[in-house]
């Protein structure tokens, strides 16, 4: 009969352990979701931010490529205004 009680107590002991086990792991398990959901946060953010930075440098590069040419502005404003006057030319001797 003790071998059944001690049996029994074996078991009880057992389950025990595997109910402690068992709530580590599901409080670990929530820790890792918690975890888990700042990361995607995070990432969400760094996402933002290097769309952000992306945008930025894209309009710097255009900034300084349009800096660097204001001579070069210039002459293609006077070659359109050149073919302007060439245009309204030859619509005055279309016209005649």
């Amino acid at each position: 009969m003790s071998s059944v009680a001690e049996q029994l107590n074996s078991v009880i002991q057992k389950t025990a352990r595997l109910i402690e086990l068992c709530n580590a792991l599901q409080e670990e398990n929530d820790l890792l979701k918690k975890e888990n959901q700042q990361t995607k946060a995070a990432l969400e953010t760094a996402k933002i931010r290097h769309t952000d930075l992306d945008e930025k440098l894209r309009v710097l590069k255009l900034a300084k490529s349009i800096e660097g040419t204001s001579e070069k502005t210039l002459d293609i404003k006077q070659k359109i205004n050149e073919f302007v006057r060439e245009i309204d030319k030859c619509v005055v001797l279309l016209k005649k």
